[in-house]
């Protein structure tokens, strides 16, 4: 029997779950299980649970067949435990390291009490933690085992759920149970405080409470917060025929109407339209359960007597004492681009265009990735729907003729921006973009995240550049679909980018030409380049260093190329932002290289490419579509992992994580090629695990996938293509009938990972 049995009720948290998994079972302390229960949750949850599961006895996976609330969800891990003491933990929260050894000391001090209450912190999405209120509180209690009769002040205790442990026995004798609904977690942390008859305290924080910016019930506005004044009456109907606990109703009222209140005065919880409704109602509970005599705090007032105009009144006059301050701020600075602005709010008074389309990718620098994939297959099913580019100035002579597009910052780009109804991108709009009501935008995002994305960064500030997080939540509130290539992403934008946007998991439009091109694509793509039939060409792509400025070479480019000889042939694409760098076009000069930095489609080059070598691009999750070796040189990886944080081991050697051999020096690199292990057994190997893992959507249909759900309004998704059953491009040694395979003698179980 363990000591701890840890109830994680799961659903719609697959970007946090992890993290709460991972801080249960890496405890000091093991003597535990972790009762995941999936409330069939629509996203990657249940597969998570499910995951752990296997590899961790530890862990219980419980699922539901129907979302049955997080209530039920509570019960039922109830039901299952089996430990000492029940600790109740969302899935979007984490315990802090060493909690359960220190819990469990205190326990077994405190003689096993009904609950221990311990401290919390909150954790905000902007990277900063926040102390509880309690800690005073909870230290006083010092070594004290009570009742709540002998020490009331603990009813200011905050009502949840995650910051207490039950001793099982006590929890499932008195039969508690959660009911559905939201605020069922402030009835039973009543309910069992005033039942128990032993109780303790420690003042150590053991519980990381995450608040989240979207997706928390309490944060969504609606009728369902009504439900509050049921869970509170519930709590009086418990009270009735207790008299010993008749001295305590005044607290419990207090405690119960400063809760309402709150609520009434949260607009994340009870918008404007519905506040006249919920305070009448607010009312009519207090009236209801009042004890005799309650005197009302000032706080309690506008309860006691109804005072809603009044309250209206005195809102409404700092509201425009506020507004008024705001507005005089925005005159000042809009002043200078008032023209422009004047047009665009013009432009925007007039109705939206159904059939327009603004397509955007990388900064305005053309037509590229997956906008521009989505652009043309919308051209073959939705040929209604009118395209425009916003493409900048100095790209505007590489938009493909016929292609219809505008200048940013220009009367047509305003006019296109207000007007549209559907907006895509591969980065943000600019701030001023305004998100009308009725448009689409979608966030195709340009690759899967090996390094930390999003609000992950703020840990990181050598990758931020100054950014402003709340300016990009700005702008992530304006998606309505985000597409993912795989669950990995699934799961990390859902945390990075926390909004209310839906996740669109169709794969990545860029990546269905690895599926559709072909020998003939494939021959074309290096016949463009000159890449002569029988030379094995390989792709080195490196990515930008956030450390760094300018280009560094992190492979000294003309001893490959001597070493390796004439048989290969090595294509070099820096990242754009260091495209036209003089040492590159130096060696391209010289014919040691075929400098691609500016070629304008990556997918061409992969596909003309028998193999990959890059460091942390995320084009190594593309290109494994192909099912060619990939090749890692990392010689920085330490300052690279540290500077801009990473989501897992690039090079640690395990299926899933490395996609092919590693190379960290020019020697390395040189034997995996010369050596052969580049195309050997465990090259394979390791690129098939990459495969599963991170080409599970991409298929050769993501574009149309986007295009059925977005423009023509389609329910669902076209089923993915199982992983063996998809046919891509063949190689250009399948082509040319060269021989990939170890050549006799050859040793084939070299091992890949070179340290």
């Amino acid at each position: 029997m363990p000591r701890f049995s840890v109830i994680v009720p799961v659903h719609k948290v697959q970007g946090f779950l992890r993290e709460c998994f991972d801080s249960a079972l890496s405890q000091s302390f093991a003597d535990i299980e972790v009762i995941a229960v999936d409330d069939a949750s629509p996203d990657h949850s249940g597969r998570i649970i499910d995951e752990y599961a296997a590899r961790d006895s530890r862990l219980v996976p419980l699922h539901h067949t129907d979302n049955l609330g997080v209530g039920r969800s509570r019960n039922d891990g109830a039901e299952r435990a089996t430990g000492d003491y029940l600790l109740f933990l969302d899935g979007d929260d984490t315990i802090a390291p060493g909690s359960l050894e220190a819990l469990d000391t205190r326990l077994k001090q405190d003689g096993d009490p009904d609950i221990l209450y311990f401290d919390h912190v909150r954790t905000y999405w902007w990277d900063t933690t926040e102390k509880s209120l309690f800690g005073e509180l909870l230290a006083s209690a010092g070594t004290d085992v009570f009742a709540i009769t002998d020490r009331p002040e603990f009813l200011k205790l905050f009502a949840m759920t995650s910051n207490r442990v039950y001793r099982r026995d006590f929890y499932q004798d008195n039969g508690f149970l959660f009911d559905d609904g939201i605020y069922e977690d402030a009835l039973v942390s009543y309910k069992t405080m005033l039942t128990a008859t032993r109780i303790s305290c420690t003042d150590r924080v053991c519980l990381q409470y995450r608040q989240r910016r979207s997706g928390a019930s309490t944060r969504s506005p609606g009728r369902e917060h009504f439900v509050i004044f049921e869970q509170y009456s519930k709590l009086f109907a418990f009270l009735g025929g207790k008299e010993h606990l008749d001295a305590l109703r005044p607290q419990i009222f207090e405690r119960a109407a400063s809760h309402i209140l709150f609520c009434l005065n949260n607009p994340d919880r009870i918008p404007l339209p519905l506040r006249r409704e919920f305070l009448n109602r607010a009312v009519k509970w207090y009236r209801a359960h009042a004890p005799a005599g309650f005197v009302p705090t000032a706080e309690l007032r506008p309860l006691a007597h109804g005072g809603y105009l009044r309250m209206r009144l005195a809102e409404r006059y700092q509201a425009a004492q506020r507004n008024a301050a705001k507005r005089r701020r925005k005159v000042r600075q809009a002043w200078s681009g008032w023209a422009k602005s004047a047009f665009y709010r013009f432009q925007l008074r007039r109705p939206v265009d159904p059939n327009l389309a603004v397509y955007a990718a990388y900064w305005d620098r053309g037509m590229l990735c997956n906008p521009a994939a989505i652009y043309r297959k919308a051209r073959e099913l939705a040929p209604h729907i009118r395209g425009v580019w916003v493409v900048r100035k100095s790209d505007a002579d590489r938009v493909p003729a016929g292609v219809e597009y505008v200048i940013p910052g220009t009367k047509r780009y305003w006019k296109a921006m207000a007007r549209a109804k559907y907006l895509v991108n591969n980065v943000n709009f600019a701030n001023t973009v305004i998100k009308r009501p009725g448009t689409v935008h979608v966030q195709t995002h340009h690759g899967t995240p090996l390094k930390k994305m999003g609000i992950d960064q703020q840990r990181y500030p050598a990758s931020t550049n100054g950014m402003s997080f709340r300016k990009l939540l700005d702008r992530v509130d304006r998606w309505d679909f985000s597409i993912s290539a795989n669950p990995h992403s699934s799961e990390v934008w859902e945390r990075v980018y926390p909004s209310s946007f839906r996740q669109l998991e169709s794969g990545y439009p860029r990546n269905d030409v690895y599926f559709t091109a072909g020998a003939a694509g494939v021959d074309a793509a290096r016949a463009a380049l000159g890449i002569a039939p029988r030379q094995t060409a390989i792709l080195y792509a490196p990515t930008m260093r956030d450390y760094q400025k300018g280009y560094v070479p992190r492979i000294d480019l003309a001893r490959v190329c001597r070493e390796l000889g004439p048989d290969f042939v090595l294509l070099t694409r820096v990242h754009y932002f260091h495209a036209g760098d003089d040492t590159i076009q130096e060696l391209h000069d010289q014919g040691l290289i075929i400098d691609v930095s500016r070629h304008p489609s990556v997918e061409e080059l992969c596909l003309a490419a028998d193999a990959l070598v890059t460091d942390y691009s995320s084009i190594m999750f593309d290109y494994a579509n192909l099912d060619r070796p990939i090749v890692i040189h990392a010689d920085d990886w330490p300052v690279y992992r540290a500077s801009r944080g990473v989501y897992f081991d690039l090079l640690s050697g395990t299926p899933g994580e490395t996609p092919g051999p590693v190379s960290t020096s020019d020697a390395q690199l040189i034997d995996i090629f010369r050596g052969g292990s580049w195309r050997g057994t465990r090259s394979k190997e390791l690129r098939a695990a990459f495969r599963t893992r991170f080409c599970a959507y991409d298929d050769g249909r993501a574009a149309e996938r986007v295009v059925r759900r977005v423009f023509l309004g389609e329910p669902g998704l076209i089923p993915v293509t199982p992983l063996a059953d998809r046919t891509p491009a063949p190689s250009p040694a399948e082509i040319t009938g060269r021989s990939l395979v170890p050549a006799p003698g050859e040793p084939t179980d070299r091992e890949a990972v070179s340290r």
